[in-house]
């Protein structure tokens, strides 16, 4: 019996199993840790060195318009909501020009395609600038 391995050989293969498995997991860790890092590390980078005075304007709520922790039965402005279901309309309709832009050489390279295409993206256009005239024209867009 061998002096050095006295549990035997195959203990050790199931030692070097293991020992190639977490080689093999090895760049799984490191990616994770780098991406701890990247998150961690700007928050705790923030909270180190930015200056920190708060006074009464920066505490107060701003985004909705009115205070956060009210009686539930009071009024509110209803513009603040229309602006932002406005923005997110255009905003999704917006983000359909990124296909076209992409494919936009292909367009341009096929003859029978390259019409098409153009009328296509003008109609979608037509659509979102008849919408955004709409919305301009019924005071939708106005915050007095």
């Amino acid at each position: 019996m061998c002096s050095r391995n006295k549990k035997g050989p195959v203990a050790w293969l199931e030692g070097r199993a293991a020992q190639t498995m977490l080689e093999n997991y090895f760049p799984v860790l490191v990616f994770i840790l780098v991406g701890l890092a990247f998150g961690c590390v700007p928050i705790l980078l923030g909270w180190l060195i930015a200056p920190n005075r708060p006074d009464s304007e920066k505490l107060s709520p701003f985004e909705c318009g009115f205070e956060a922790f009210e009686d539930a039965r009071m009024k509110f402005d209803v513009r603040f909501y229309l602006i932002a279901i406005i923005f997110i309309l255009f905003d999704l309709e917006i983000a359909f020009l990124f296909p076209w832009a992409v494919i936009f050489k292909d367009i341009v390279s096929s003859e029978a395609m390259r019409l098409f295409g153009f009328i296509e993206m003008m109609i979608f256009i037509g659509i979102l600038a008849i919408g955004y005239v709409y919305a301009w024209a019924k005071g939708a867009l106005d915050w007095e």
